[in-house]
């Protein structure tokens, strides 16, 4: 059976805080760590009131403390944000402190709106330009210890000297996402929840470009996905009108707290809101365990993914630690 895993963005629901999100984290990260999951992920967004996750090496340390066989890690660090010096040292640090149970995820997006990126980026030189891969050639050389005689940074050293950079995770959800992290050696991660591009032609693009490196011998790849799961198809429907309306806010710059279902069910959607929900719909999967399993099983089987990463935006933290519940029983 398919390892599975999580993704978790810390969702802020409406009458709950963010404080509240990042403890609901680490108890799900604890349930994670007892049903079985492979690694659990957290994310790196900025200004946005329904996620809370903006910092994830502090959470990463966090949840390996609480937990004990995990791996976590990054879903991703947004490397346009940092100086790749600083992503080595936090994440060396983080292996040291538990060693082999660490992921380093990079993205490629900054996370967040312009003016956001302005702030967390202006001390830095902004370019127009995309600069990841110059950033993550700067972040192998670091590891690697390449820059010659004469250059800067030849004697620089990313500390602790003595442990390796975790495993390296490049995050997509393009064409040209898939084919760079297999240029570059990375294990691959496609983010099929919130995607336009085809989750099965992203995985094949990536092992056709694949290309052995320090740290992946051979391609990996992990299909992610949304998923809402429930005892019975009804109530599985009844907590994701919460997603739905999500979707709709989001669409209209309206990054706000998620609606309980209620709230939700009761929201007058106009034609196009209910067309952007129809739309999403195609990239959730929302049921029973055994609707849930159904449809994810083409989606499996067309990407031939390694693993199977789940993320759950519902309202309620009891029914989204029980829709991982019955995940872990389907994948058992």
């Amino acid at each position: 059976m398919i390892p599975i895993s999580v993704l978790d963005l810390s969702p802020v629901s409406a009458g709950s805080t963010a404080t509240q999100a990042l403890r609901n984290t680490l108890d799900l990260a604890q349930l994670a760590d007892r049903l079985g999951y492979v690694r659990y992920w957290v994310a790196e967004h900025h200004n946005m009131p329904a996620i809370a996750s903006s910092a994830p090496d502090i959470m990463i340390g966090q949840i390996c403390a609480a937990t004990t066989r995990i791996r976590a890690g990054s879903g991703g660090v947004m490397l346009p944000n940092h100086a790749p010096l600083m992503v080595a040292e936090r994440f060396k640090v983080l292996e040291a402190l538990f060693p082999g149970r660490i992921d380093l995820g990079l993205g490629r997006a900054p996370g967040t709106d312009q003016a956001t990126s302005y702030a967390l980026r202006r001390r830095q030189g902004i370019s127009e330009e995309d600069d990841f891969l110059d950033r993550f050639n700067e972040l192998m050389l670091l590891e690697s210890r390449g820059y010659p005689a004469g250059h800067p940074f030849h004697n620089v050293q990313a500390m602790p000297s003595d442990v390796p950079l975790p495993p390296i995770f490049l995050l997509g959800s393009s064409d040209y996402s898939a084919q760079l992290s297999g240029q570059i050696g990375a294990a691959f991660s496609f983010a099929h929840h919130f995607a336009t591009f085809d989750a099965a032609a992203a995985m094949s693009i990536y092992r056709d470009n694949f290309k052995p490196s320090p740290s992946h011998a051979k391609p990996y790849a992990i299909l992610a996905t949304h998923v809402v799961c429930a005892d019975t198809d009804a109530e599985a429907e009844r907590l994701a009108a919460t997603v739905d309306l999500n979707i709709v806010r989001r669409a209209k710059g309206e990054m706000l707290p998620l609606a309980s279902p209620e709230d939700a069910l009761a929201f007058d959607y106009t034609p196009v809101d209910r067309a952007r929900i129809a739309q999403n719909r195609t990239k959730l999967s929302v049921g029973s365990p055994a609707t849930v399993k159904a449809k994810l099983a083409p989606l499996l089987a067309a990407t031939k993914a390694d693993e199977l990463m789940v993320t759950t935006m519902i309202f309620d933290h009891a029914d989204r630690k029980h829709s991982y519940e019955l995940l872990a029983n389907i994948f058992a």
